[in-house]
């Protein structure tokens, strides 16, 4: 008989907003639920597929979270599990080693919460079926520095042994460095199935002596974790094969919508076009609603209304995602310009100018060390948390001032050129 498990990793239960909230305060509340909408799929699934455990790889929560109505929700959703007669696994992350939750809250019997210490659960099971090991160890500290491995009991002989880790693995972009270990340090372990958490973007490496499994997030909560998220529906054959099925459990999904405008000289013709986009983009999202970023690009004689009219623009945009239903315009970002003006005639004032600047400014030496400089100096001003909103290392730092420098440069004379055709 077969032995069948939900894999699922870093569900930041009630994970706070920040801008989105200022900016949209309906589209807020959307996502503000979404964690705990996609947890209620998560256990929905455990009960429609009848599996036999959950296995939470870390980040339940989000931080030091101390709600009790978050300690009541989630003991109502095991407690659903567990009157199914099925088994949860979990193990805490960086995030959950700082809840308060995660070390007080008396859940049912059947789920097991690893300690500090590495821990092994041997799971009964009917006559026949390849035994079951799950081991697991859960960070006692926000940071693990080291790694973890050398910690784990070794796997246990003739059983299917899965071990449950946070770890961000060898280094991952955009995540810090928690519990580092490589795949190879991973297969040479011994066991079945590597459960892991922390890394938000789903991995999976299968083979037949190790399957190593990231699944993920569940639902993501900002334009960064964009994409359709997930858990995993494992199944452990009798001939100890691994199967994984991606099951999206995302309420509210985040995308990236770019509009080209080349050469679109019509106000009208640019709504109806965004529109459009918006259309095409909420059909191809399989979660409930679609949250859009929209980037405009192209180069069109619209360009100067385009950035002077942003906020007449997000409107006209909000209105098609309404008519849609359940589709939002989470920000326009507007990279649109103006035809090449250095191409223009000599002695067009806006000509010579849009030469001087891309030829003379922009690639300055000069220049770019003065405005790296303002760069630096407001970065060192900003709280630690928002210190990243410039890249979180040298290259991507410069690349997003550079591309600052040449969208300030087109607002100038997308601007100038409105003020000419004003006059």
């Amino acid at each position: 008989m077969t032995f069948r498990f939900i894999h699922a990793a870093d569900i930041h239960l009630d994970s706070p907003l920040r801008s989105l909230a200022m900016r949209h305060p309906d589209l807020a509340e959307l996502i503000g639920n979404a964690t705990r909408q996609a947890f209620v799929r998560i256990i929905d699934l455990c009960l429609a597929e009848q599996v036999d455990g959950l296995l939470i790889a870390g980040d339940l929560y989000d931080g030091d979270q101390s709600s009790m109505k978050t300690a009541r929700f989630l003991a109502e959703q095991l407690r659903r599990l567990d009157q199914a007669g099925i088994r949860t696994f979990i193990i805490r992350g960086n995030h959950d080693a700082m809840s308060k939750i995660t070390k007080e809250l008396v859940l049912p019997d059947s789920v097991k919460v690893f300690g500090g210490r590495a821990e092994t659960v041997e799971l009964p099971g009917p006559a026949g079926r390849v035994p079951i090991v799950i081991h697991g160890l859960s960070f006692a500290q926000p940071h693990a520095p080291e790694s973890l491995l050398g910690k784990y009991r070794p796997p246990v002989e003739g059983a299917v042994n899965i071990g449950m880790l946070h770890t961000s693995l060898a280094g991952t972009p955009g995540h810090d460095l928690y519990a580092p270990c490589s795949l190879a340090d991973l297969r040479a372990m011994g066991f079945r199935y590597w459960a892991l958490g922390h890394v938000h973007k789903r991995a999976i490496v299968n083979d037949d002596t190790c399957t190593i499994a990231m699944p993920g997030m569940p639902q993501g909560r900002d334009i960064n974790e964009a994409g359709p998220k997930s858990v995993s529906l494992v199944t452990v054959g009798d001939d100890r094969s691994i199967d994984i099925e991606e099951r999206v459990t995302s309420v509210a999904q985040f995308e990236r919508v770019t509009v080209d405008v080349t050469g679109m000289e019509d106000w009208r013709e640019l709504v109806s076009r965004l529109g459009r986009a918006l259309e095409t983009a909420r059909s191809a999202v399989g979660s409930d609603h679609l949250v859009a970023r929209l980037h405009v690009v192209g180069a069109t004689s619209l360009a100067w209304r385009i950035r002077r009219d942003t906020d007449l623009l997000k409107t006209e945009a909000d209105d098609r995602a309404a008519a849609l239903g359940s589709c939002w315009v989470e920000k326009l970002e507007i990279t649109s310009q103006l035809p090449d003006r250095r191409e223009g005639p000599t002695g067009d004032p806006l000509s010579e100018l849009h030469r001087l600047i891309e030829g003379q400014i922009l690639g300055s030496d000069a220049f770019n060390a003065t405005l790296v400089g303002i760069a630096e100096e407001i970065r060192a001003q900003l709280p630690q948390e928002c210190r990243d909103i410039l890249g979180s290392d040298e290259e991507t730092f410069r690349t997003h001032i550079e591309r600052l420098a040449r969208d300030g440069a087109e607002t100038v004379v997308a601007r100038l050129q409105a003020a000419g055709e004003g006059s």
